[in-house]
């Protein structure tokens, strides 16, 4: 039997070595007298598991790393999960060496348990690890999906939409009860809007005869929200992998569900197009869907250089999934708070208003020719994503090399992460930031007001090769009919 001394020793041992190991990786000092670059500040982590225990004693992973920064003062931050350092950042001037000066070395994302499962093992444009796959849908979406040509070519089919929301807001007010829930409102047409960019349909299952969603349209949209919910979510056998299928925080039980329930509407959809497209390319009659009628079909039609289809059934899918994610969240979570903002400041919803009637006038329906017009509400659009962001950082960079950012040391395969609410909420760069004021964005000199923030004072759609390229196509569908329609 081992007597307990010899424990105590090798203990005593061990710990010495871990020591001496620490203080060998904490020197910054070089032969030649410079010092080197360290890690960012960060809480101690404990061996291993690094901060793990931290994380799951909080409620709130997302909190959790704010309020570390916020004590720590700094404006970014190192916090080791497993073996991986956590790079969180609130800083306008860092977020910008992240994604401008090293966008080539961050522009990889991370592999993750709910990438995985929606992403059919990555093999779409946004969330797939930096490589050729990544490469190839990005040429996809880039060149056919939101081409200046395509986006016009879609036009009618956004402004159809737009005039069933306001017949369906009328059919509301005119009920009992005369109120509408504005949160199912605002996701239901940015659900309604994709599936008519995408499908060529809006509707799934039995159209309703006020324009109202069908149940069908709610499970899909909530299912879609379920699966943006865990994207953005931390989960522990992203950390340590050898943990997967064990399901220890329940994230997988809910990812899984929630997929299923998106591809038992979506596939049926494009394996009938997939089918009908093959055989019309194998046939030498004439048919009436010779040309494409909506983004499923660019997808399908697609070529390589061989004349050969570019996609794969499984590609298809897996694409026109991230397509409705990229596309729903943003327009419908801005909408939503900015009406919140305009009922709690009434002269607010007055200025915009007022607009609205001078460039639009009161005998017809706004129409996306008039947004250059309406800068006020773009800048209350913009204030929403400042104050109100969709999730508290952007989808996760991961470094593909060691690399100097703001002087420290940012170690190959760091996950960073930048802060929308950090950046949008910064009392350096913001007068009084959790006010919510229109005005602030507009700039002297100059009255015409952007959606987009260059300067990363706040993040939209985010930027640099892993920002959306889906631009044009949220920007315009955050200009709903809704301030045309309601009564206040």
């Amino acid at each position: 039997m081992v007597s307990t001394n010899s424990i105590a020793l090798l203990f005593v041992v061990l710990t010495l070595f871990l020591i001496h190991i620490k203080k060998i990786k904490s020197r910054s000092i070089h032969k030649n007298g410079k010092s080197e670059p360290q890690l960012p500040p960060g809480p101690a982590p404990w061996p291993i598991i690094g901060c793990v225990p931290e994380m799951l004693r909080e409620k709130s992973t997302f909190r959790w790393i704010h309020c570390l920064v916020k004590e720590m003062d700094t404006d970014i931050a190192c916090i080791r999960l497993g073996n991986v350092h956590v790079i969180p950042v609130t800083c306008p001037e860092i977020a910008q060496e992240f994604l401008k000066k090293h966008d080539a070395t961050f522009s990889s994302r991370p592999t993750s348990m709910a990438t995985r499962i929606y992403s059919r093992g990555y093999l779409t444009a946004g969330i797939t690890p930096y490589g050729n796959q990544s490469k190839k849908m990005r040429r996809v979406l880039v060149s056919e999906k939101i081409s200046p040509a395509r986006h016009h070519w879609l036009m009618d089919k956004r402004t159809g939409e737009a005039d069933n929301l306001v017949r369906y807001i009328y059919n509301r007010s005119k009920s009992s009860s005369g109120t509408v829930n504005v949160r199912t409102v605002t996701r239901q047409y940015t659900g309604n809007v994709i599936r008519k960019l995408v499908f060529g349909k809006r509707c799934i299952g039995v159209e309703r005869a006020d324009g109202g969603p069908t149940i069908a349209e709610e499970e899909h949209v909530e299912a879609i929200f379920t699966i943006i919910k865990y994207l953005y979510a931390l989960c522990i056998s992203d950390y340590f992998p050898w943990l997967v299928g064990l399901d220890l925080d329940g994230h997988e039980k809910f990812v899984n569900e929630a997929v299923r329930t998106v591809n038992n509407y979506h596939d049926p959809i494009i394996d009938s197009r997939i089918k009908k497209w093959r055989s019309f390319g194998n046939s030498n009659e004439e048919s009436t869907i010779d040309e494409p009628h909506d983004l499923l079909d660019v997808l399908i039609t697609l070529k390589d250089s061989e004349g050969k289809a570019l996609l794969t059934p499984k590609e298809i899918k897996a694409q026109i999934t991230e397509i409705m994610f990229a596309s729903v969240d943003n327009p419908s979570n801005a909408v939503e708070w900015v009406l919140a903002e305009m009922i709690n400041q009434p002269e607010i919803l007055k200025t915009a208003m007022e607009e609205l009637d001078r460039v639009v006038g009161k005998e017809r329906l706004v129409r996306e020719c008039d947004i250059p017009h309406l800068n006020y509400i773009k800048a209350c659009i913009r204030e929403a994503f400042r104050l109100h962001p969709i999730a508290p950082f952007v989808p996760t960079h991961m470094a593909m090399s060691d690399a100097i950012v703001s002087g420290y040391f940012i170690p190959k395969g760091s996950h960073v992460l930048l802060s929308r609410l950090g950046l949008g909420r910064n009392p350096k760069v913001w007068n009084k930031p959790l006010e919510f004021r229109p005005e602030r964005h507009f700039t002297s000199g100059s009255t015409e007001v952007q959606l987009i923030e260059p300067d990363l004072h706040f993040i939209s759609f985010s930027t640099g090769q892993r920002g959306c390229v889906a631009l044009m196509l949220l920007a315009r569908m955050n200009f709903m009919h809704v301030f045309q329609s309601f009564k206040f």
